[in-house]
């Protein structure tokens, strides 16, 4: 299965997932500070339908700084409701434009993340399926806008789960969806992990 059929099939189980939401539920915060489920979707929306000078406009708007990119794009969708988002993530559940980027695992690494960003506040933990979580793991230590290599530089990171392992350094074990959450830098995350590099590791995501 090619890394498309993944990042497809991630945003296919989000889908699902969403559409079983209350609208209370689509208010809620997320790990993603500041964003409801709602604007965590519009994020994922928004990047879907932008084509090169378009993607350079935004970036240009958001003084090419990613979290106030980021926000324009939410801003924009932000009068969107649920059944609207739906509809639009429904559209674009084949991955396109930026998010294919390095052979479409931004889209699988994102949509990964972002699950995990509405699932966990909500209660509604999942088993990622493995081949989907190895490949979203390995791109994130490299992935600059999440900065996890710098999070995790000097560290040897063991997934207990996976069979899975990179880096060099004082530990840190935990299944690999904490790890990748972590490294991530989300919050609450890095408790859920133990080793002797686990120390340093929460103090770079406090």
């Amino acid at each position: 299965m090619t890394l498309m059929h993944l990042a497809r099939a991630e945003r296919a189980d989000l889908l699902e997932f969403l559409s079983g939401l209350t609208p209370q539920q689509w208010d809620a915060p997320t790990l993603c500070e500041g964003w409801r489920v709602r604007d965590v979707v519009a994020h994922m929306i928004s990047y879907e339908v932008l084509r090169g000078r378009e993607i350079f406009r935004r970036l240009a708007r958001g003084r090419f700084r990613l979290a106030r990119t980021n926000a324009l794009g939410v801003a924009e969708m932000r009068e969107a409701g649920p059944d609207e988002l739906l509809a639009l993530l429904e559209q674009r559940l084949e991955p396109s434009g930026l998010t294919t980027g390095f052979g479409c695992r931004v889209a699988l690494l994102d949509a990964v993340i972002h699950q995990q960003d509405v699932r966990r506040p909500l209660g509604a933990p999942r088993t990622i399926p493995p081949e989907r979580l190895l490949p979203a793991l390995s791109f994130a230590r490299f992935a600059p806008p999440i900065g996890a290599f710098w999070r995790a530089r000097g560290l040897r990171l063991v997934a207990t789960d996976l069979g899975w392992s990179s880096g060099r350094g004082p530990e840190v074990h935990g299944p690999g969806e904490a790890l990748l959450m972590a490294i991530a830098g989300r919050r609450g995350v890095v408790e859920e992990l133990t080793g002797p590099g686990q120390p340093t590791l929460a103090a770079r995501t406090a």
